[in-house]
């Protein structure tokens, strides 16, 4: 049963026709009835069945105007790397006895940074941390011995851009309370490492089939893109 809230939303919005960001974004904060700050959200369908194979898209990209959310950032270094990692902004640091709590179970983190040393002993918890996307990995700058820039970079803004087996991917721009200026350049970001993608995987046609904008209690919105992946 539909809340009284939900029932003042705008219905069959997918009938409308696609819009430029700009336009919608207004609509979308509209709707933002709520009393918690709403996330700002993308979701796009890709193009992934090509005759070579399927497209997988794993990356990460910065987001100029921040996420507006706290991450709690982990980091499996070296203890002679320690006070690096906690002088960077850390929330947890350890080596060997850390990884062994990770194993029994204990990850509350969001975030989990490796050294490459330290990714030996790491890479034997595939099962645990596979599955709930924690696994450190080298593409997306998660094993390094630049922990410092690691950690800054997850604390201020960094989300990862990865596509399922039906080819959706999704993606957080912010938040409502955010200015409509630091929604678009995070959005325009993401769509600058999403071209990124269609040229290093050298595909055929477009990338995206569709893009859709909403906030997490609102309604969905044809988004129309504006370039051509």
């Amino acid at each position: 049963m539909s809340s009284k809230r939900f029932k003042k939303l705008p219905e069959k919005t997918t009938e409308l026709q696609s819009e430029l960001i700009e336009k919608l974004i207004p609509t979308i904060k509209k709707n933002c009835t709520t009393k918690f700050d709403e996330s700002v959200d993308l979701s796009f369908q890709i193009n992934n069945k090509q005759k070579k194979g399927e497209v997988n898209i794993r990356t990460v990209v910065n987001l100029p105007g921040g996420t507006g959310k706290k991450v709690k950032v982990a980091v499996v270094c070296e203890d002679s790397k320690a006070s690096e990692a906690k002088s960077a902004g850390a929330d947890l640091v350890g080596s060997d006895e850390f990884i062994d709590k990770i194993k029994s179970g204990e990850m509350n983190f969001e975030k989990l940074i490796c050294t490459p040393s330290m990714m030996i002993k790491l890479s034997k918890l595939g099962k645990v941390l596979g599955p709930k996307g924690l696994m450190p990995n080298p593409k997306l700058g998660s094993v390094t011995e630049n922990l410092k820039q690691a950690v800054a970079d997850a604390k201020s803004g960094q989300v990862e851009i990865r596509n399922d087996k039906d080819g959706n991917i999704g993606v957080s721009i912010g938040k409502k309370s955010f200015n409509d200026d630091q929604l678009i350049k995070n959005f325009n970001a993401i769509l600058e490492t999403l071209e990124k993608e269609k040229s290093n995987n050298t595909l055929k046609g477009d990338l995206i089939k569709s893009a859709f904008i909403t906030s997490t209690m609102g309604v969905s919105y044809k988004l129309k893109l504006g370039k051509n992946i």
